[in-house]
């Protein structure tokens, strides 16, 4: 049964391999260690979502990027001063053995998220691979509740309950020989552009 988890309950089932439900700055998100490839089968499989679909990876800091061997730019690292916490997913190249992880090729995208609870989850077990949490082409649930009716008789080990969640979409961008968009949200490109220069051309 699905239930409510108090946050080292939260801990225990990322380090037992489990995927929880967490609040993040938009949506609830679907949860496992970024370096249990089981763990994040699971999450392609709960929301029945296509392997060839990447999933961003949420840290506590770049910190823990280096840990992971990430080559971590002086732009990259302006946008994350900027903007971390908060809905920016930092999007730079990473080895293919790194990106393949997480479903992806070449690049992954990076995000610290505003939630001081999760952030301490993220402290307490490592990155995590993270999707929204609903079904493939579904609504995502914006509440705990929300999770536990989509996902009641699953897999999921449980929902750090974080209250409604109700942000703006993060914006998605990508830092590779200059940087562009990848997705709009939160974070104008007005505001990105000021910090870096013009983007490239698509």
């Amino acid at each position: 049964m699905v239930s409510r988890l108090e946050q080292h309950e939260v801990v225990s089932a990322l380090l037992s391999g489990g995927v929880v439900a967490l609040p993040t700055d938009t949506v609830y998100g679907l949860a496992a260690r970024f370096d249990d490839a089981a763990a994040i089968a699971d999450i392609f499989a709960l929301k029945q979502r296509p392997r060839d679909v990447a999933l961003p990876v949420m840290v506590s800091g770049p910190e823990q990027l280096k840990d992971l061997g990430v080559a971590w730019s002086e732009p990259a690292q302006m946008l994350a001063e900027h903007f971390w916490p908060g809905p920016l997913t930092i999007v730079v190249p990473v080895s293919e053995d790194l990106a393949a992880r997480a479903g992806a090729s070449g690049t992954l995208g990076f995000r610290v998220p505003a939630q001081a609870a999760v952030v301490d989850v993220l402290s307490a077990v490592g990155p995590l691979a993270v999707t929204s949490a609903n079904r493939h082409g579904a609504t995502p649930c914006a509440t705990a509740d929300d999770v536990l009716t989509v996902f009641a008789g699953s897999t999921l080990s449980g929902v750090l309950d974080g209250g409604r969640c109700g942000g703006e979409v993060s914006s998605v961008v990508l830092l590779d020989q200059g940087w562009r968009v990848l997705r709009a949200g939160a974070i104008s490109a007005e505001v990105l552009t000021a910090l870096l220069g013009p983007p490239v051309a698509e």
